[in-house]
């Protein structure tokens, strides 16, 4: 089942990001954060972009969550996405699943444009961001140092809908949540 995170999924969102961050340059982030702070991220973090997990039998096994591109007005139609699988869930195709419904949400609120950043080669990664439609978009070279060396980032980005002049204004995601569209997309997730 794919639903809204709550802080309640911190723990159990913690516990699939702390092994990544501690054996992988997937994500930059050198130490786990803790169960507060990841509480404290998905709060934050709803009120204006989605962050969804995947559920089974009450035992959350992946998130996906999408955040602002860049700090600037003009970027508010471009969002970074992320998305974390528990080690044992991995290869039954929940990525691409919970993927798809976080950028059909991202949609659903106006956002036109989705970003992945990932860290290079990331093999996995380029197949299924290629694989949902997303392009690549460039590469920073030696971005960032992580256990020992340097790592290429790469960029991908896929467009959701196509731009228009002027553009509507992104919703909220807090505006959706609980609303009959967003339970409807989520439920055939």
């Amino acid at each position: 089942m794919i639903r809204v995170a709550t802080v309640s999924d911190a723990a159990a969102c913690h516990a699939i990001y702390a092994p990544v961050v501690g054996t992988s340059a997937i994500t930059f982030e050198t130490a786990p954060p803790g169960d507060d702070a990841m509480a404290e991220r998905i709060r934050t973090r709803l009120a204006n972009h989605p962050w969804l997990v995947w559920e089974e039998q009450g035992i959350v096994l992946a998130y996906a969550y999408a955040g602002r591109f860049r700090e600037r007005a003009a970027y508010d139609w471009v969002a970074e996405t992320s998305i974390y699988v528990h080690e044992d869930a991995r290869r039954r195709g929940i990525a691409r699943r919970l993927y798809g419904a976080l950028l059909d949400t991202m949609a659903m609120q106006g956002i036109n444009q989705a970003v992945g950043v990932i860290t290079l080669p990331g093999d996995a990664s380029v197949a299924m961001h290629e694989a949902m439609g997303f392009a690549p978009a460039g590469v920073w070279p030696k971005a960032g140092y992580k256990l020992g060396q340097w790592w290429d980032v790469g960029v991908w980005s896929r467009f959701l809908s196509e731009p228009v002049n002027p553009p509507s204004p992104v919703v909220p995601f807090a505006r959706l949540i609980g609303t009959p569209n967003l339970d409807a997309l989520l439920a055939r997730g």
